[in-house]
């Protein structure tokens, strides 16, 4: 067996500088790390409900509901009663909400751009390729 740190050791002092490297974005662009990961989740189609978004984004719904608010008063998304389930919510992004969450992608991945100049190019297709094959099996039960 290769002599390595364990996955969790080696992906720990990553993930703390992206967020790290993330929370001055968001704070720039007055929007949560929970509020941007339902704008990023909600696509030009309003398909998702409420609990569907929660499942999908790994939030207790209850909790939520105050980021939904939040968002909803800030005119970036909208919540509608579903159809023929008046207790369900549909949810869709405003084009307010897609400018946003578009304008702070964009200034993350131009940082994201930054963290990954230490790996040839190559090598940042294949780890980003692999981060995402692997960010999709994590989340299968």
């Amino acid at each position: 067996m290769e002599a390595r740190p364990d996955l969790a050791a080696m992906m720990g002092p990553i993930g703390r500088t992206l967020v790290a490297m993330e929370l001055p974005i968001l704070r720039a662009h007055g929007v949560s790390m929970w509020g941007y990961a339902v704008l990023s989740n909600l696509d030009d189609q309003p398909v998702h409900t409420q609990t569907a978004l929660a499942e999908a984004i790994g939030a207790d719904k209850t909790r939520l509901i105050a980021v939904l608010d939040d968002l909803q008063s800030a005119g970036l998304i909208e919540r509608r009663p579903a159809p023929g389930d008046r207790r369900a919510r549909v949810l869709s992004i405003t084009p307010e909400g897609r400018r946003l969450r578009d304008a702070v992608q964009s200034e993350i991945r131009d940082e994201e751009e930054r963290i990954l100049d230490v790996l040839p190019p190559d090598q940042r297709a294949v780890f980003v390729d692999a981060l995402r094959t692997l960010s999709a099996a994590a989340k299968r039960p």
